[in-house]
């Protein structure tokens, strides 16, 4: 038995695997391209997306505009595969880099940090000015069912539209997490308990509209296993970040993969971002560093998030990830999902691809 194909509206993913959406830098045209090529749902990261830019420091907001439609068509160039970016909400370019997708055909637009409430509005804009159709479906990231009926409500009243999907993000992702501190170990909130509650909350709109509404597992996924596992559950995918950083066509610096592989299960944190949220990272000479109270105030010039507590954090988060995506470790750290010690070689996309086939197919066999 194979793995069923993941169907996103008139969109078909050979696999039923998206690629995490990892900034800043990690999920560049590279990575995405090549998940899209072995038929998976390959990812761009919007957050900061223009960081490598020469204009970044004086020009932020056209440097990622411009670095959004670079990455998209360099990723088309290498693949005619299903394509898609993750823009954070939180984004203070949010509007534009969601615009510029739209503009630029891609396939899926993932959205979380934030409810994405006026998401179809962008749909609708391009119809008006261009009088064409947009292909682009739109598929908000949440971490409960009530966020699934919250948008679900929302996006019908003023839109007269349904989110094409929802990514189910659980307490054991990498990167900035959608739960106060103490819900993280809360088993009420575990993704095992999520999905079929979302999945629930979307039937009553799925039968009412006659649309169908994928739901996407995400958080702590990271064998074949595990995919049947949250299918069996009713999802129709699962998104996975930490599997695919440990690839050779991650974007990020071959020392930030190295940091994967040498991570212990001890290595894992949580942090308080200066975005106000909690994040799993693993730690280093440069969380010590913030937590020991050794890092200083800094002046912003990219004013990229709208609720970031620049004024009482240590360091700009923007350049801490990008001086870890680029390799420099002591100067930045590494997002993870909880399952990073569990990496302990780089592989090929393909590789990895062939490999969760196959663990799906055995698990399979065993039921």
């Amino acid at each position: 038995m194979s793995f069923p194909s993941l169907k996103i509206g008139d969109i078909v993913a050979r696999m039923p695997i998206v690629q995490g959406g990892m900034g800043v830098g990690i999920s560049l045209s590279g990575l995405a391209s090549a998940v899209a090529n072995e038929g998976g749902i390959g990812v761009i990261a919007g957050a900061m997306i223009g960081m490598s830019e020469p204009d970044v420091g004086k020009n932020p907001h056209e440097a990622n505009i411009r670095a959004m439609r670079k990455e998209i068509r360099k990723a088309r160039e290498l693949s005619d595969g299903v394509l898609g970016v993750n823009i954070m909400v939180a984004l203070t370019n949010f509007a534009d880099l969601v615009k510029t997708s739209i503009e630029e055909k891609v396939d899926v637009i993932f959205s979380g940090a934030g409810l994405p409430l006026d998401m179809p509005k962008y749909l609708k804009e391009y119809y008006d000015e261009k009088k064409e159709q947009a292909h682009t479906k739109l598929v908000p990231i949440v971490s409960s069912a009530r966020a699934a009926t919250i948008l679900c409500k929302k996006w019908l009243s003023k839109f007269d539209y349904l989110p094409d999907a929802f990514v189910v993000e659980g307490p054991k992702a990498g990167g900035h997490l959608g739960f106060s501190r103490e819900e993280l170990d809360d088993p009420a909130h575990s993704l095992e308990v999520v999905i079929p509650q979302v999945v629930e909350a979307v039937k009553v709109f799925e039968e009412k509209h006659g649309k169908k509404i994928p739901v996407i597992a995400a958080g702590g996924v990271y064998t074949g296993e595990d995919i049947k596992k949250f299918l069996d559950m009713g999802a129709s995918g699962v998104q996975m970040g930490t599997r695919f950083v440990a690839t050779h066509e991650c974007d990020a610096d071959d020392r930030f993969k190295q940091s994967y592989i040498d991570a212990r299960e001890e290595d894992v944190t949580i942090i308080q971002s200066p975005v106000g949220m909690p994040g799993r990272a693993i730690i280093g000479k440069f969380v010590e560093d913030a937590r020991a109270g050794l890092k200083k105030p800094f002046k912003c010039i990219f004013e990229c998030i709208h609720n970031c507590k620049k004024e009482d954090s240590p360091y700009c988060i923007a350049s801490a990830l990008l001086n870890a995506k680029k390799g420099n470790l002591d100067r930045g750290f590494a997002f993870s999902g909880s399952n990073v010690h569990r990496v302990d070689r780089i592989m090929s996309v393909k590789e990895l691809m062939n490999s969760l086939a196959a663990e799906y197919d055995a698990a399979n066999a065993k039921a």
